[in-house]
């Protein structure tokens, strides 16, 4: 009998375990490839470096959780194959590109070096490199942080929006976007605003950084409503329409490491250390996407998109404050995003389903 009882029990966890919402469905890479770059970075650096390892993926998980929410509900309007591209092409694109070769390209800019000098620098003399992506925090700050504000200011100025957390400011805001163009010349007056208050040394490349930021956002959505013939009739996008969705979260994804990868600098200057373990944090937030979007947890919690776009908002406008020497501890940076995240999770617990806005 005991015996009937414990097949039936393994038999049971094998079928909640082959179930593809199961966790260890969705995870199993991520935790495995943490694992073996874990070995590797012990037995080159010792405990010390897998300390340092485990802190990096920590801190970009942190600074990306609410990515990882917007991720799946642009990811649920894309077909299943655009998917599938984000989470394989999209892994590379985002632990290759953007945590290594475009921190790379932004030194070049920066310091007016060729690629091999740069990667001389970052490979045998990673404080100097870490030391000339500092100095060029000014331009990363200002594009990050006008794309990012930008992204949430599209999401509560949206006059069709009809759900509300934070319901006196958000109603304001979303009324607001009756006026098409509000938030672009809002950004274009704070673009003006940082030119004349910012150090002189700098004033040019956050005044072109910012307007870029704006004008690749506003891009990015021009470029998706060309091949968006009828947004409520389409359920899920192909084709151009699910390239710029791509696209969109790519430099999302972008703006979020920027500040990542900086602040990496701050915890140790190997270079390779740092693509490791902001490598492994960004694996695990491409699978936290996958299982937000196979459980549907944004319909479970109706208040958590609002708190990852509040925390996007907050991320952006940090980014700017960094801009008049106000350096913010990156325990703080992160925090704030998961407190948004958590308080919009709570929100949404203690209000009764179905209760009206």
């Amino acid at each position: 009998m005991k015996t009937r009882k414990r097949m039936d029990g393994y038999r049971i966890m094998l079928n909640n375990v082959s179930h593809p919402h199961h966790p260890l469905r969705i995870f199993w890479f991520s935790a495995l490839l943490t694992i073996a770059l874990a070995g590797i970075v012990g037995y080159c650096d010792g405990i010390a470096g897998l300390w340092l390892f485990l802190i990096l993926v920590v801190l970009e998980v942190t600074f990306s959780f609410d990515n990882a929410v917007v991720n799946s509900k642009v990811l649920a309007d894309m077909s299943s194959l655009w998917q599938t591209i984000f989470l394989t092409v999209g892994i590379f694109i985002a632990v290759f590109v953007v945590r290594f070769i475009l921190p790379v390209l932004i030194v070049m800019l920066a310091a007016e070096i060729g690629f091999a000098e740069v990667m001389q620098l970052a490979l045998n003399e990673p404080e100097k490199y870490g030391e000339v992506l500092h100095r060029a925090a000014p331009m990363i700050d200002a594009f990050g942080g006008a794309f990012l504000v930008m992204i949430g200011m599209s999401y509560f100025m949206d006059r069709e929006k009809d759900t509300h957390w934070i319901s006196g400011l958000e109603k304001s805001m979303s009324m607001a976007g009756r006026f098409e163009h509000l938030k672009v010349f809002i950004m274009m007056l704070t673009a003006i605003l940082l030119y004349f208050t910012v150090d002189r040394a700098y004033r040019s490349t956050v005044l072109v950084a910012s307007v870029l930021g704006v004008a690749l956002h506003v891009g990015l959505e021009l470029f998706g409503s060309m091949f968006e013939k009828d947004r409520h009739a389409i359920t899920q996008k192909t084709g151009l329409a699910a390239f710029s969705s791509f696209m969109y979260l790519e430099v999302l994804d972008a703006s979020f490491s920027f500040d990542g990868v900086i602040g990496a600098f701050a915890v140790t200057s190997s270079v390779l250390l740092i693509i490791a373990g902001l490598g492994a944090g960004a694996v695990w937030v491409r699978s936290l996407t996958v299982y937000l979007l196979r459980t549907g947890t944004l319909a479970k919690y109706r208040y958590l998109e609002h708190g990852a776009h509040w925390a996007i908002m907050a991320l952006g406008i940090m980014m700017m404050v960094k801009l008049y020497r106000v350096e913010l501890p990156e325990w703080m940076t992160g925090s704030l995003g998961l407190a948004f995240i958590g308080t919009a999770i709570y929100s949404s617990i203690l209000e009764k389903p179905g209760e009206d806005d």
